[in-house]
């Protein structure tokens, strides 16, 4: 499975440069760094060697294709981030036929992704953790969508997002999601364990013990 970081934040991408596969970003994201979205994307492309995702904001087909074409030429790594509406879908297609990668967000039900998949999308963005706070089954989705794309052969990816903690990111490995998109946060509690924490300190009292 392969692994994005969440975030906008410069720092927080150079700190994960040498794990991640990716970058998603969002409008959210973006104007936490009260900066220019060009010059965001343009810098997170030199930090990381993979797809990074850039949403557009129009709500309408000739508006997102024509922000999908000033932002996919910042760099070759350039996913854009498309929302799951009908306009959007319109927009999918057309972008895919001139080969222009898209990432389908805020994807909520199978059908949805099957639409994407459908029309052409690189990537579909199921939102688990939203899921899960309504009181849904955000993996459940997952296995859903990824039973459907099997079924298929479609190429679209899964991208599991809204990610709230590390058993998030272990039941998409489980299930077999093609990528994982992780906050900063929860990424930094994926590598912690009480009992490496433990461990450790019981081998260095142990240590102290060896004659030297």
């Amino acid at each position: 499975m392969k692994l994005f970081i969440d975030t906008a934040n410069g720092s927080e991408i150079r700190e994960m440069a040498w794990l991640v596969d990716g970058v998603t970003t969002n409008p959210s994201l973006v104007a936490k760094e009260k900066r220019p979205f060009r010059d965001i994307i343009a810098e997170i492309c030199t930090l990381v060697d993979g797809p990074v995702s850039a949403e557009v904001i129009g709500l309408e087909t000739d508006e997102m294709v024509a922000e999908a074409k000033e932002l996919a030429p910042i760099h070759e790594n350039v996913v854009i981030k498309i929302p799951m509406t009908e306009a959007g879908m319109k927009a999918v297609k057309i972008l895919t036929s001139e080969g222009i990668r898209t990432n389908v967000t805020l994807v909520f039900s199978a059908n949805q992704a099957m639409l994407a998949a459908k029309c052409g999308a690189a990537y579909v963005s199921p939102f688990v953790g939203r899921i899960d706070d309504m009181g849904g089954d955000g993996m459940g989705l997952i296995a859903e969508i990824q039973e459907c794309y099997q079924h298929y052969a479609f190429p679209t990816e899964i991208l599991v997002a809204s990610i709230r903690h590390p058993r998030h990111l272990l039941d998409a490995a489980l299930i077999g999601a093609d990528v994982a998109t992780v906050p900063y946060g929860v990424l930094k509690k994926a590598f912690n364990h009480p009992l490496t924490d433990l461990g450790i300190s019981r081998f260095l009292k142990d240590w102290e013990g060896v004659p030297r």
